[in-house]
Order: C-alpha cells, then sequence, then structure tokens
C-alpha cells in the first residue's frame, strides 16, 4: 500500500496541512519522500500510526504526550488499536441512537431514552492512561494547562484585538497579516487550550459568525470583528499544499 499525501488525508481524515504539521514535529513521518518532487507518501504502517494518534486523540491527550506514550519502550500497539475499534464501535452506537431518537421526536412519538458505553469506555480508557503515562513530563504539563484556562483567556482577547485593529485599518481578509492572524490564532489555541487542527479551525470560523454568542463576544472588539476573523480563517485555507 503506498498513498500519497492528499489520498492519505482524505481516508484518515485529517488535512494535508496538519499531515504537513505532523512531520515537522516528527509524530508521523511519510514513509518515503520524492527525492526530485518532493511529494510525502504513505503506507499501511503510517495507517497504524494514525490510528493510534487518533485514539489517543479521541481521548484528549495533547500530541506531545501521544508522542511519548507511542515512543516507549513498554507501549502495546495492538491493544490500543483494539481499544481503539472498541471505542469507536460505541461512538457509532451512540450516534445511531441519537439519530433514532431525532427521528421519534420529529415523528411525535417523544424522547427515547437513549444507553450507551462510550462515555464509560473513554473515561475508563483516559483513566488507565493516565495512572500509566501520568508522571511523564508531557502528560503533566499538559494537565497542568488544562487546569488554567481562566488565565489563558485574555491571550485570546488579544489575539482577537489584533484581528479588530487589522479590521479597522481595512486590510483585506486575503492579506498576509491576515493569514498570520489566522495562523496566530490556531497557535493560541492549541498552546492554552486544545490542539487547534485545520478542521477545527475551518469549524470555529463559521461558528463565529452562526452562533450569537460568539458574534457578541467577539464583536466586543469592534463591530464586524467576527465576520473579518471568520473570512481570514476561510482565506487562510485556500491555499492548499498538497506534497
Amino acid at each position: 500500500m503506498k498513498m500519497q499525501i492528499k489520498e492519505f488525508a482524505q481516508l484518515t481524515g485529517v488535512s494535508v496541512r496538519t499531515l504537513h504539521y505532523y512531520d515537522e514535529i516528527g509524530l508521523l513521518k511519510p514513509s518515503e519522500v520524492d527525492a526530485q518532487t518532493g511529494y510525502r507518501f504513505y503506507d499501511g504502517s503510517s495507517l497504524e500510526r494514525m490510528q493510534e494518534i487518533l485514539f489517543y486523540r479521541e481521548l484528549d491527550f495533547s500530541l506531545k504526550t501521544i508522542a511519548e506514550i507511542l515512543s516507549s519502550p513498554d507501549y502495546d500497539k495492538q491493544q490500543a488499536l483494539s481499544r481503539q475499534r472498541k471505542l469507536l464501535l460505541a461512538k457509532k452506537e451512540r450516534l445511531e441512537q441519537l439519530i433514532a431518537t431525532l427521528d421519534s421526536v420529529e415523528k411525535g412519538m417523544g424522547f427515547m431514552k437513549t444507553k450507551n458505553e462510550y462515555e464509560a469506555l473513554k473515561n475508563q480508557y483516559a483513566k488507565e492512561a493516565k495512572q500509566r503515562w501520568g508522571n511523564t513530563d508531557a502528560y503533566k504539563e499538559s494537565e497542568s494547562r488544562n487546569t488554567d484556562l481562566s488565565k489563558a483567556a485574555p491571550l485570546l482577547d488579544a489575539v482577537f484585538e489584533e484581528f479588530a485593529e487589522l479590521n479597522r485599518a481595512g486590510a483585506s481578509p486575503e492579506s498576509e497579516p491576515a493569514k498570520i492572524m489566522a495562523e496566530k490564532l490556531q497557535q493560541c489555541i492549541t498552546d492554552n487550550f486544545y490542539t487547534c487542527t485545520d478542521e477545527i479551525l475551518k469549524g470555529l470560523g463559521q461558528m463565529y459568525v452562526a452562533d450569537e454568542r460568539f458574534r457578541k463576544n467577539i464583536d466586543r472588539h469592534g463591530e464586524g470583528t467576527a465576520e473579518f476573523v471568520s473570512a481570514c480563517i476561510k482565506n487562510y485555507f485556500k491555499a492548499i499544499p498538497h506534497t
């Protein structure tokens, strides 16, 4: 099995930009890089590695913690893959139950009571992982960051204020400073809250204007700031690398 990066991204549901980042930090290296074109290629081992990464991302582990876990000499890859399958099946069942409940409500049949083990499994695996890997520096750093979010909020506000200043200055969402700000926003969220993947940033860009609560909060920095931020994020992803 040999796939170009775009094909691998489509198969795994992870963006090309994210794969570039994983390569940069050493979390997931391509199995091969063409010396002439620079194109990245991935194989079956890459796919297994990505499945392991996705499993620990599902448990809300930071990328740095995941890298330490996967590089540990006593790491059990087969157990991780087996647990991910069980977790995904539980998640699938949960989604099917929620869809059935919505259908029931739409037909006037009332709310259906659902029961699912997804959250229990997720909490169990996260707890076991914490017991096993909790002494690593990366895990401690991740935990520390997650318990100090109140101090991070002003940092995010400062980024939105910079967006507002750009907007007041008449900058285009397609301009280089706007692209830099979109990247800065993504990094700020990743550094202080959670790993902000390309997919998450795109979703946030849409939510900032679709959700009135977010719009009002961002527009505290100036009328139209939320629209501007959303447009900057949209333009940031116009040029997607394919190598």
